[in-house]
């Protein structure tokens, strides 16, 4: 046995080896001297530090750090720095080393970059998130070292890749994370190869099924892609030559993740996704050669094959805020399909694929600032006051995830704004002055509201007037960050003066009444009229809400209730926490939904409608008790990232004989009796009830929708099973009743 364990220790040891100098291949391309000497002594002290830590999978936990740091320089081209800090990124959490004893060996920089990348422990307020807190920590370093991020992505992408050994409600907690926050960090920093991998990753564990059908149907058909690809690239190719341009042509298969974005945002089967890969010409051209080339290669394609002239995107003279240049275009290929063609040159496409890291390599021969725009928003965002993290976050995803639009001052400056900004925006995006003073805009010389949506290539101009002040309604009409804090704080200004006012007349109205102003009896009177702060307490005595004859009623009601010196309103946190001990039990942290109904209070969340048998969580509210979800819910990503302490295990309790509500959409070829079949299948076979059933038939095509009870999913699946079995009906789906 101990021999065994010798041969183990051993092979184990010739495969860190061969995994550190896989590693040190990956980044020669940056290593300058002494670099080498610097990684060397990097992954020493990992090696040492973590030498008795495994991996939930058994293997030892320095292959981690090693393959986040070969993530970093590989995939995403980072240099030496990067990748000590990516080796020590875990060591200052989980060992006895600390922050000084790196800023000892490697500097002050690394040591920096590590304190960014160690997450948040400790106590944290049960009204935000560690998840919202932990990272808006990481991009407050954003604003000295986007590094950080860089490598927290790297870090993120090989646990996503190696989570199979995790347990079932860990692995829907971090790809839910994933899917909310990193892959649309990815997108915006323009890691386009890393955002698709995480969400394919997460859709791997929260949508498995759907998943492993994607990927079985594009690998049956892979051979007749390749004859495809082959068949369109090659006269492509050929006139290209002609012409004198050097490319490189491929198709490359779409992500399942956007596959399947695509099925359900057009509801249509896997078989009617036309797009399933997109051609790429990389063209191989000087600097100043390169849009004339893009846009010859272009005329190329387009004189082969017929273009969809409402499916071209030009990248290549206004790039996207993070960098993206290219040409994409939709073709109709030689066998009646529609093709997608992407052209762009070497320099556009490795910033496309490593994003940031590649634009500081091109930085000297680019004219673009548009990724240092981008780190100033990140600064001005993070600078906002407002210390709630998860507005904070949602103002992030608002402003950075989303896609832009270009917008024209009167006198033709262009500004760059998210999808979905209003004239109000573009006014504070001027200037605080101009959006706080705004009265309305005029977009291409029409008079239009402040709520007006902006499309791209507007020219707008705002009138102001000096009368005006922000109104608390604007913050619903904004999306920006800076505008929405901007508004914020200037209400929270105005607020504090009409306190200021009302603390004076409380005062002067208590002093009359015989009681003493001071922070206790404050905090009574705000409770006894319902507000949630003494702050508002003063305005509503300002405002006329309060006056002398309601106070006189809370004097009253206080001389009804003795010793009510002991005042306590329960605290949200306190609160949960209760309800979480509660449901957890000393026996189990599982909640078996269907027994026990008078102990838990709990209810099916009316997004998805859960049904036994569908893979669930409990949600812990503060006023409602704990909700059932189902995992694949459209909220679950969110709830999963933002609230985790608040998931509750949950499983269905098979006992009692429950039936739950859910729809059936369902269609097919109209023919006489066939909502006799459906309707008999349903009733009679599966002895189920109908609450709803409405058609509708047009040209041929029957289209149906039915609310029915039944009692689980395989009771569902089951009828489902039977249905497509009915002549004439070519699909059935369900949906949320």
């Amino acid at each position: 046995m101990k021999n065994t364990l010798v041969i183990d220790i051993e092979a184990e040891k010739q495969e860190i080896l061969k995994r550190y100098r896989a590693l040190l291949r990956a980044s020669k391309s940056t290593l300058q001297k002494g670099d080498k000497k610097e990684i060397r002594k990097a992954f020493e002290m990992a090696l040492e530090s973590h030498q008795d830590m495994r991996r939930k999978s058994g293997e030892p936990y320095i292959y981690h750090p090693i393959a986040v740091a070969q993530i970093a320089a590989e995939e995403i081209g980072l240099g030496t720095t990067s990748i000590v800090c990516a080796l020590l990124h875990d060591v200052v959490e989980d060992t006895d080393i600390t922050l000084e004893d790196i800023e000892r060996e490697f500097g002050k920089k690394t040591a920096k970059i590590i304190d960014g990348l160690t997450k948040i422990s400790g106590v944290f307020d049960y009204n935000s998130s560690l998840q919202a807190e932990n990272f808006r920590k990481m991009l407050l370093t954003l604003a000295d070292d986007v590094r950080v991020i860089l490598i927290k992505l790297a870090d993120r992408l090989h646990n996503m890749r190696t989570m199979d050994f995790m347990p079932r409600q860990k692995q829907l907690k971090i790809a839910s994370e994933t899917i909310y926050l990193y892959a649309p960090l990815a997108h915006r920093l323009g890691l386009y190869a890393i955002k698709s991998e995480l969400e394919d990753l997460s859709m791997k564990y929260l949508e498995p099924d759907t998943y492993k059908y994607i990927a079985t149907q594009l690998n049956e058909k892979k051979a007749e892609r390749n004859t495809f690809i082959k068949t369109f690239v090659e006269p492509i190719n050929e006139i290209l030559q002609e012409q004198g341009l050097i490319a490189n042509l491929f198709g490359r298969p779409k992500s399942i993740h956007s596959i399947w974005n695509k099925m359900k945002k057009k509801n249509i089967p896997f078989e009617e996704v036309y797009d399933l890969f997109a051609i790429r010409i990389i063209l191989d051209s000087a600097p100043e050669r390169e849009k004339a080339d893009c846009w010859k290669a272009y005329s190329i394609v387009t004189d082969l094959y017929r273009p969809n002239p409402d499916r071209l995107r030009d990248w290549v003279s206004s790039p996207k805020g993070n960098g993206y240049e290219s040409l994409h275009t939709t073709v109709m290929g030689p066998k009646g399909q529609w093709v997608e063609v992407q052209i762009r040159t070497q320099r556009m496409n490795e910033i496309a694929e490593k994003g940031f890291a590649a634009h500081w390599k091109y930085k000297e021969s680019s004219n673009d600032n548009g990724l240092d725009q981008w780190i100033l928003k990140v600064r001005e965002m993070l600078s906002n006051p407002e210390a709630n993290a998860l507005d904070f976050l949602d103002d992030f995803k608002m402003n950075l995830f989303s896609d832009e639009i270009f917008i024209f001052t009167p006198k033709g400056a262009l500004l760059q704004l998210p999808l979905g900004a209003t004239a109000l925006d573009f006014a504070f995006e001027i200037h605080t002055d101009v959006g706080a003073k705004c009265i309305g805009a005029k977009v291409n010389q029409k008079l239009v509201p402040l709520s007006y949506k902006l499309q791209n290539g507007d020219q707008v101009e705002i009138i102001t007037s000096g009368k005006q002040v922000p109104k608390e309604d604007w913050l619903n009409i904004v999306v920006t960050a800076k505008a929405k804090s901007k508004i914020k704080s200037s209400l929270k200004e105005e607020k504090r003066r009409v306190a200021e006012s009302g603390k004076e007349v409380l005062e002067r109205k208590l002093k009359s009444l015989k009681i003493t102003y001071n922070t206790d009896n404050l905090q009574k009177l705000s409770y006894f009229f319902k507000l949630h702060s003494t702050q508002d307490l003063f305005i509503a005595v300002a405002e006329g809400k309060i006056e002398l004859k309601d106070l006189r009623d809370y004097v009253a009601s206080e001389k009804e209730v003795e010793n009510r010196s002991n005042f306590h309103a329960p605290g949200e946190g306190q609160h949960i926490e209760a309800l979480l001990n509660k449901v957890k039990g000393p026996e189990s942290d599982v909640l078996l939904i269907g027994e026990d109904l008078q102990k838990i209070d709990y209810k099916l969340a009316a997004c998805c409608n859960p049904i036994p048998g569908d893979d669930v969580f409990g949600f812990v509210t503060v006023g409602e008790g704990i909700k059932i979800h189902r995992t694949n819910c459209p909220n679950a990503a969110q709830l999963m990232a933002n609230y985790g302490y608040r998931i509750v295990k949950a499983k269905w309790n098979r006992q009692q004989e429950l039936t739950f509500l859910t729809g059936l959409h369902i269609v097919g070829i109209d023919d006489v009796g066939l909502i006799n079949n459906i309707t008999k299948v349903i009733s009679n076979d599966f002895k189920v009830n109908m609450r709803s059933i409405t058609v509708d038939t047009n040209d041929g095509i029957f289209d149906g929708s039915i609310k029915i009870f039944v009692n689980d999913k395989d009771h569902l699946d089951n009828l489902i099973k039977n249905l497509l079995e009915v002549k004439g009906v070519t699909g059935v789906t369900r949906f949320d009743a």
